[in-house]
């Protein structure tokens, strides 16, 4: 088997926390109510024109869905060790000066990515050629307006 079932999946000790916490409230909390919602629909009869019937069974094939995928990831979970380094690596915190304006990325795994929050993707343009780089380097990223210099100018 090859593809994504062998990618790595990495996450950061919060991040996996928070899929487990999701896990459990998937399969207990969230299975149990869409399972009642279906048994109470049964009961009105007819299921072909039960509107409410055929929402719960389409939910509960999504969090069935969502429930696999979640395991899948756990299975692959790579955690993202706090790293004390002078070069970015998955998990840094990157400080960098973009056209004349700092600004501070975590460095994680595209799971856990949220570019509004500071969080980049290693996967992402600016991910991939920040990784590797020192202080002092610089980077840069073609964009639709043209090339994008970042001077990296600190590093936890």
């Amino acid at each position: 088997m090859s593809g994504l079932q062998d990618k790595p999946f990495y996450v950061s000790a919060e991040g996996l926390e928070k899929m487990k916490e999701e896990l459990k409230f998937l399969k207990t909390e969230k299975r149990r109510e869409l399972t009642e919602r279906i048994e109470k629909a049964k009961e009105l009869g007819d299921l072909r024109e039960n509107a409410d019937y055929q929402e719960a069974k389409e939910e509960l094939s999504m969090v069935e869905g969502r429930i696999l995928e979640i395991e899948s990831s756990q299975k692959r979970a790579v955690v993202i060790e706090k790293r004390q380094s002078d070069m970015v690596a998955l998990g840094s915190v990157v400080t960098v000066v973009v056209n004349g304006r700092e600004k501070i990325f975590s460095v994680v795994g595209s799971h856990e990515a949220n570019p509004l929050e500071g969080r980049i993707s290693n996967e992402s343009p600016l991910g991939k050629v920040l990784l590797g780089k020192k202080v002092g380097d610089t980077a840069e990223v073609q964009a639709p307006s043209g090339s994008v210099r970042y001077e990296i100018k600190a590093v936890k």
